[in-house]
């Protein structure tokens, strides 16, 4: 129960996320269909919701770039880790929705599902054909190694007088 009385009749489910709104559709009692009335468009809410929601933590390291990213309940063959041209590190996959049962009561659906997608832009000191990729425990870890850079060699020279 919400301590804060909603405007929208209740039918807000996460007041910080701006893609999770049901948005109130003044042609809702009419008898013809809306684009906010059809099952499709609530879909589209749950695909954007788990778009937004997949939270990636990149950290630059001396020795590599490394991308973290939580997605609980997914397998490995479930996500999709790609390197395109121009140094672009994709990440991507899908939650498939739990299959409904015709005498089940559902009362609450807060988990998203969907299809999520994720890019990143690589520095030019990365090495594109070493990236490697791991998932443990729901944590997908995406280790991208970085070029050795090139010590400038500084020569010591003697001063005479």
């Amino acid at each position: 129960m919400s301590l804060i009385p909603s405007i929208f009749g209740g039918r807000r489910s996460n007041i910080f996320d701006p893609f999770s709104l049901n948005i109130w559709d003044p042609f809702d009692a009419f008898p013809f269909n809306t684009s906010t009335t059809t099952n499709n468009s609530l879909s589209t809410a749950g695909d954007t919701s788990a778009f937004v929601n997949t939270r990636i933590d990149w950290r630059e390291t001396p020795e590599a770039h490394i991308f973290k990213a939580d997605l609980p309940g997914l397998r490995k063959e479930e996500v999709k880790v790609e390197v395109e041209e121009g140094k672009v590190l994709q990440i991507s996959g899908e939650r498939s929705r739990e299959q409904e049962e015709k005498t089940d009561s559902w009362h609450r659906v807060e988990r998203s599902s969907g299809k999520f997608l994720r890019r990143f832009r690589l520095p030019e000191n990365v090495k594109m054909d070493e990236v490697k990729a791991s998932m443990e425990n729901g944590v997908l870890t995406v280790t991208v190694p970085k070029v050795e850079e090139k010590k400038p060699e500084v020569k010591s020279i003697a001063i005479s007088g």
